[in-house]
This record gives C-alpha cells, structure tokens and sequence, in this order.
C-alpha cells in the first residue's frame, strides 16, 4: 500500500502505550502491512545509551526527551503526505507536550492505536526482558510502578483511537481494516 496520505497535512499513527505493552510488535505489523516507517524511542536513544557505561534513571529520562524530541523534528522536517508510525509511551511526559511537538511538526490528523494490558501482564513481559535491555533502563525495581501505571494508563485521545486489548489475541484483520479506513486506503 501507499505511504502517501489522501488528507492534505501530516499525519501520523501514534502506536501508544506503556512499557511491554506490545506496542513494537503492533507497529511492525503496520509498518509491513502499509509500508509506512516507524519511528521508535528506543531506536533513536538506545544507540546513545551504548556509549555510556552507567545511566541511571534521570539520564535515561533525559534521552528519552531527546529522542522523542528528534522524532518530532523528523516528522516536521518530513514532506506534507508523509505518514509516520509513531512507536512510544507518550504519558511519559504530560500531553500538551505532545500537542505543542505536533503543532510544530505540521501534524493535522492524530490516529492512535492504543495497546491497553493489565498491569500485571506489562510487569511480567518487562521482567522477561530484563536480561536482554540495554544497560540503562530501568530494571527489576521498576515492577511495582509499571504494574500501577498500566492500571491507570489511558490513550492520548487527540484523534480517533483504535484500542488492542493486550493479553488477548490480536484481531490484526480489524487492525488493519481501521487504520487502512482512517488513512483513506
């Protein structure tokens, strides 16, 4: 499918949700389905992450506001019908943040596909993965707090959201109906 958008402005597909919630997964699935590029947090700060030999979690912070920083000035420096997937944990940083990095970059439409998980599912996925994350992101003592923040975690809502009920098997058929519906595909 095409990556070129029928709506005039920029549009991106906001794949939102908290840490370990299956958002990579969805966005590849997207990604390969429409051939849309995705941009990723993590893909932009790991790679910084590995000239340092210890982060803590302020510093880790720090990056992440970089990253998401840099993903904003891709997309505002992007052509007007390009279409990104936008792989992230957005209620990291308060939502008029994002407003004002969308204003910025020219986005005119907001998709969001929103990946909601029990708590205590996003905590056992994150604690599989500890051995294998790059030094720097929060570890093991990090559980109780993502437990409670997938509990109470909501879309962003700044335009039509699709919601994946993580822990169920993924209707990707309906997935990609909705958003090839909204891209006008």
């Amino acid at each position: 499918m095409s990556q070129i958008s029928r709506t005039p402005g920029k549009t991106v597909v906001l794949v939102n949700g908290v840490p370990a919630s299956g958002k990579s997964t969805v966005a590849r699935l997207l990604s390969e389905h429409f051939a849309l590029p995705v941009l990723t947090i993590d893909g932009i700060k790991e790679p910084f992450m590995a000239q340092f030999e210890e982060i803590d979690r302020p510093f880790n912070r720090r990056l992440g506001c970089a990253a998401y920083e840099v993903i904003w000035s891709i997309v505002g420096d992007s052509p007007t019908q390009c279409v990104f997937l936008i792989d992230a944990w957005f209620g990291f940083q308060p939502k008029d943040v994002l407003e004002r990095y969308l204003g910025q970059a020219g986005v005119t439409r907001v998709l969001e596909v929103w990946n909601h998980i029990p708590g205590n599912l996003a905590a056992e996925r994150y604690a599989q993965r500890l051995d294998v994350r790059r030094n720097g992101h929060p570890g093991e003592e990090y559980l109780p707090e993502l437990t409670r923040l997938a509990d109470n975690a909501q879309p962003m809502a700044l335009g039509p959201v699709y919601t994946v009920e993580q822990g169920k098997t993924i209707d990707s058929e309906a997935l990609i109906a909705w958003l090839g519906k909204a891209l006008g595909n």
